[in-house]
């Protein structure tokens, strides 16, 4: 099986552990930048050409994109290229770009019946009173859509500093979200990894002293965690929301059950795999041989 993976670097532990899963599984393995490739649209021969020559779609089995937050909208381009062109790609454009956009991702979780704190967008200091009351009060949390790995994450603990915050990013031009605090979960969340139906790796992250933000990049502590069947249920359900092949489904622990607060479209794993000792890119590498079978069919 010849596998494309879209990356900027080859050399993040990610990519290394898929190179070696690659070589155990005597599949070929090439990487290409995003930011280096160009699209060209024609209406009988549309192409994609990197440092200057054509790829060839015919010599390509499967793509995997790994495409970071800064370079979402050329990455997407270019995982839709390859569609266009008709190469099985592991978690398609639309889904990548449903899951990068927080107030649609929670939108579309919402409308799958898959339970998420509760949340409210607002836009005007007199609406504040209403929202608070309908998250749940002080505390609260507040996300910016473009934050990620913890960045971007803030929790409200007066109504004089929410108000503060909310000002001072609505007057940059902001969109915040408002979500409810599940208290019983402070400085703890779930990462779940997802491949296709199958949840394959699951650590409880647990937030350094004065932290609430359990973010492993944050200096968190990952342990490997068993999930009840409910868990991992909410938890395929959460990615099958997003359309995606593969997942990072994030979610707390609440006295009512999981609340999914985040699906990675293009989740890191190194936390969890030295957490668990499971071989995630080795799952990975296996299901997209099988998808690309599949779809070649």
């Amino acid at each position: 099986m010849r596998f494309l993976f879209l990356t900027r670097d080859a050399r993040l532990y990610s990519m290394r552990r898929f190179q070696q899963a690659c070589r155990r599984g005597g599949h070929s393995l090439q990487t290409l930048d995003v930011l280096k490739t160009n699209i060209i649209l024609h209406a009988r021969s549309p192409q994609l050409r990197y440092r200057g020559e054509p790829i060839d779609a015919r010599g390509i089995d499967v793509v995997v994109p790994r495409i970071g937050t800064s370079v979402t909208e050329i990455g997407c381009a270019v995982v839709n290229q390859f569609e266009v062109m008709g190469v099985p790609v592991l978690n398609d454009s639309q889904s990548i770009r449903r899951a990068r956009d927080k107030l649609r991702s929670i939108q579309v979780l919402s409308a799958c019946n898959v339970d998420i704190p509760r949340t409210a967008v607002i836009r005007n200091i007199a609406d504040l009173d209403e929202a608070l009351e309908l998250v749940g009060g002080i505390p609260c949390v507040l996300k910016l859509l473009q934050g990620t790995q913890g960045i971007g994450v803030m929790l409200a603990e007066s109504r004089e500093g929410l108000e503060s915050i909310l000002q001072a990013f609505w007057s940059l031009g902001h969109i915040i979200l408002l979500q409810e605090f599940i208290a019983e979960s402070k400085g703890r969340d779930v990462r779940a990894f997802v491949v296709g139906d199958h949840v394959v790796a699951a650590m409880r992250r647990e937030a350094k002293l004065g932290e609430f933000r359990s973010n492993i990049h944050r200096g968190g502590l990952g342990r490997p965690l068993h999930l009840s069947a409910d868990d991992q249920q909410a938890v395929i359900e959460a990615s099958r929301a997003m359309g995606l092949d593969v997942a990072g489904v994030d979610f707390l622990e609440s006295h009512e059950g999981p609340k999914i607060i985040e699906v990675n479209a293009s989740p890191g794993f190194q936390g969890l795999e030295q957490a668990t000792g499971v071989d995630i890119a080795g799952a990975v590498v296996d299901f997209a041989v099988s998808a690309a079978r599949e779809a070649r069919k």
